[in-house]
Formats: C-alpha cells, structure tokens, sequence
C-alpha cells in the first residue's frame, strides 16, 4: 500500500498531492433502489434459471415503481411486484411492463456473441488495501458507518488534499445536523483521522426521503458503482442485466485483470479497456495500462469471450443485488480476488 503522496501516473486528475474527490450514497437513495430493484428481479430469475437473460430498468418516485424491459427465461411465477415491495415499500403502486428479447439480439448472444457493444474500463491502484482510490473508500466507509445506526436515504462525500481529510459532506434523511456529526466524529475517531471542514445536512435537517422525495433511475449512479469521477467509465450501468451482457460482465473481468496486474507487477496503478461489438465474441480491444505504460492482453492469458467471462467469474448466480447497494468493487465480491 501506498503511504507517500504521488501522482497518478497517467490520470492527473489522480494526483495524490493535491485536491480529489469521491461520493457515496446509501441503499435507500432513489437511484440505489432502482438500482436494487433491478437486480433483485435478476436474482430472482437466475435462481430458478441461470441461463436467463433479463434487462431490467426500473424508475421510481412520488408512489409509484415501474419496471420495463426484456426477459427470456424457463422461470416461472417470478412475483416482481413483491420484490418491488420488498424493497420500495407496500405503499407504492407497481407498473410492470416486462417483454421477451428481441430476436435480433438474441441471434447474436446465441452464438455465443456479446450482448452489446461498448467500452469497459478495470482499475486498481495500490493506495488501499481495497485496490480502490482513497476518496471512494473513504465516502463509502462512512455512509456505511452512518446507515448502519440511521437507515435512511443519505449522501456522504470526502474530499482528500493530498494524505489529509479536507472536508467531508453528509446528508442524511431523519437524523439531526448536531447527531449527525456526532456520528460523523465517532468514524474519524475509529479510524483514526482528522478533518477541519464539515458540511452536515448542509441545506437543513429533512425527513423526506427515498421515493418520496425525489425520483430514481436504474444505472444513474455509474461513479458511485464503478471506481469515482476521477477515473473513466465506459458508459455502460451494471444492475438489472444478466451476465451475457458485456458491460456488466467485462467491466468485472476488468477489474479482475487491473488487479491481477497490480499484484503480479508490483504496480502502484493499473488500467485495462476492453471494447466489444454486439454479436461479435471477441474483444475489439484488450488494453492493460501498468504505470503509464501500455501492453496489449495476451489472448491466452484470459478468456474475454462472454462465455469465458461468466465461466470465469461464475456469474450465472443470484449475487446481484448485494451489488447495486455501495459499489460493485471492493467490497470482497468474487470478481476482486
């Protein structure tokens, strides 16, 4: 693990000596219900059929829940509006609108092909234990620590200069500003760190929250899911999709490849782009990035094939929703080890 401060070595926006910034949100935020939401319904799918394919979105708010998209499965009496209720709540009408794969998709996953096109980015630095940038992990910690004692809707933000805390912002629904920052000082103290500047519930104290406050949106949280803002993203949300498609399932052989790397070299950061075309089995590109210098992935080294990937990772399973609630990495899911 890093301990000195040093740039990053091709990101400047990862330079270590100076000013970065990462959020988290909690499991009851608009979006991360959506986000739950989403792959619930995919657990419960691959539970009874691994082979399922299932592309759900789901958009809530203001009382209602609606989830559309495609689904080819053996599963049978799937009860979504239970899962929605589970975990938007009983008092939220439900619109279901969910349909069988386009054929013309189908055709190309059948062969084996990726279900999309798109790009797929893998990270890991050696700055943390977590092979994940230190702001991420720090925000994550601490809504983690705050939701644990209030589980509500919440946002929490660290901004680092350098090795130091700068400031840190929290919000959270049904908690005052004077016991929020109580619990605030309660995790600096546990974990040994300091900080001058706090905004707690910086626009007041609230007790509206989750849907009833505010909409959500499956995949709107993509720099919360993948590794921050200061490190790209290919474009492509996680939740609600099965493993045939790539952006879900090479984003995680991604970053299994980043930290492969990071160990084997001894590096301090790794960054791997992939790039498939839909139909089509084999990556268009299989870029490793070790320390600003470039290498193409031998092709025996990994699989990259969709196929290979689920086989791989094992992601026929109902492990999803666990995912959607604080990030898909670093939090000890298969795909990091």
């Amino acid at each position: 693990m890093t301990t000195s401060n040093q740039s990053s070595i091709i990101n400047p926006l990862r330079n270590l000596d100076g000013y970065r910034t990462a959020e988290s949100v909690s499991p009851r935020h608009p979006d991360k219900l959506c986000d739950r939401i989403s792959d619930a319904i995919l657990d419960a799918y691959l539970e009874q059929d691994p082979n399922a394919r299932v592309a759900v979105d789901v958009a809530g708010g203001h009382g209602k829940v609606f989830a559309a998209g495609e689904i080819t499965s053996t599963a049978k009496n799937i009860d979504v509006d239970a899962i929605i209720h589970r975990i938007a709540g009983d008092d939220v009408e439900t619109i279901v609108n969910l349909v069988k794969q386009s054929p013309e998709i189908a055709r190309g996953v059948d062969t084996g092909g990726a279900g999309d096109q798109g790009i797929m980015i893998g990270y890991a630095t050696d700055e943390t234990p977590e092979y994940l940038p230190r702001e991420v992990v720090l925000s994550r910690r601490l809504n983690q620590f705050i939701y644990e004692k209030y589980p509500y809707d919440g946002k929490t933000q660290v901004t680092l200069n350098g090795d130091e805390i700068d400031s840190i912002v929290a919000s959270f629904q049904n908690v005052s500003k004077d016991d929020l920052q109580a619990r605030v000082d309660e995790f600096l103290k546990e974990q040994d760190l300091t900080c001058e500047k706090f905004h707690i519930n910086p626009a007041g104290d609230w007790n509206q929250g989750g849907f009833e406050a505010d909409s959500g949106l499956t995949g709107r949280k993509l720099a919360v899911d993948n590794y921050g803002p200061s490190i790209p993203v290919g474009g492509g949300a996680f939740s609600g999709k099965d493993p045939s498609k790539v952006d879900r399932s090479a984003a995680y052989i991604a970053r299994r490849i980043a930290v492969d790397y990071l160990r084997d070299r001894k590096a301090h950061e790794v960054y791997v782009r992939l790039a498939y075309a839909i139909g089509f089995a084999e990556p268009l590109e299989r870029t490793v990035i070790i320390d600003g210098v470039s290498e193409d992935i031998p092709a025996d080294k990994y699989d990259l094939t969709p196929q290979g990937i689920i086989k791989t990772l094992d992601l026929k399973r109902p492990i999803y929703e666990q995912t959607a609630e604080y990030g898909h990495f670093g939090e000890g899911f298969d795909w990091d080890k």
